[in-house]
């Protein structure tokens, strides 16, 4: 039997944001047997929480329901919450230490109150450094999303996943997007990442699709907003070191708010930050 608990991330209302199933303590748990938890939660990831190897508090296996990813934003994020929610002792004197199959992440629960709800946890996060580059399948994808051009240069980033990002015009064409599935299925290993400006030039509306990684639509992508901030700082539509916000979920009724800002100095990126709240909502036993 394993306990398991349900958060809202990168939201201060429960049943917004993006939902997370967390494993607190997984130990004696196959690899095999965390993928078909993964896919029974059906979720777009669980994670589930280990003794550490490497020097941190603790060490964290992320599974969507098709196979396991070596870092993402919302289920580390959301697992950091939900650790410090419910007291876990690796949390201690406000700061975690997470190992992934990226290395070490850092997290910090600040002392501040960003909402009433009673089992809301603000977090800031310190996440991998990400690495570019051209995406060479643009126009297949733009052909997939059923946009005909970019506002900027269709780049792809990675820092676990791999995070391709599609600029439109306007907030309005966002939302209308009807992307076609399968054919964005083919670019594997691969989520497509649409984000439009709005009247405030630190405020962006997000959306994410990933067939690849089993998730049609993410209401909150944590690991994509670190790069976003990067992205529209390298090409001039934020300055460099700003702390944008990211709105995502939307269209799904779920909406979600990503605070995220990326510094560099002499061409190399220095750190890469993304910030919140989660709440958690729920808590279970797996009898497996």
């Amino acid at each position: 039997m394993y306990a398991y608990v349900i958060a809202d991330v990168f939201t201060g209302t429960a049943l917004e944001g993006n939902p997370l199933a967390v494993v607190p303590d997984a130990t004696g748990l196959s690899p095999e047997r965390m993928q078909r938890i993964a896919r029974e939660m059906n979720l777009s990831e669980t994670t589930f929480v280990l003794p550490p190897t490497a020097g941190g508090d603790v060490r964290v296996r992320i599974f969507t329901p098709v196979g396991e990813l070596p870092f993402a934003g919302h289920p580390t994020f959301g697992t950091a919450a939900v650790l410090a929610a419910t007291a876990h002792p690796a949390v201690r004197d406000g700061a975690l230490r997470m190992e992934t199959g990226m290395g070490m992440v850092p997290f910090h629960f600040p002392d501040e109150a960003t909402t009433t709800h009673p089992r809301s946890i603000p977090v800031r996060m310190l996440q991998p450094i990400p690495v570019w580059e051209p995406y060479a399948r643009a126009g297949e994808l733009l052909d997939a999303l059923g946009v005909r051009d970019s506002t900027l240069p269709v780049e792809v980033y990675r820092n676990g996943p791999r995070h391709a990002f599609v600029g439109l015009p306007s907030v309005v064409e966002l939302s209308a997007l009807r992307p076609d599935l399968r054919a964005l299925a083919e670019h594997d290993d691969l989520a497509a990442n649409c984000f439009a400006p709005t009247e405030d030039p630190l405020v962006w509306r997000a959306r994410m699709f990933s067939p690849a990684y089993g998730v049609t639509e993410d209401a909150g992508t944590g690991s994509a907003a670190g790069p976003l901030a990067l992205h529209l700082g390298r090409h001039g539509l934020v300055p460099i070191g700003a702390t944008i916000t990211v709105r995502q979920g939307v269209e799904m009724g779920r909406p979600s708010t990503i605070r995220a800002s990326a510094s560099m100095c002499g061409g190399a990126v220095e750190r890469v930050e993304v910030s919140g709240s989660a709440v958690v909502v729920a808590d279970g036993r797996l009898y497996v």
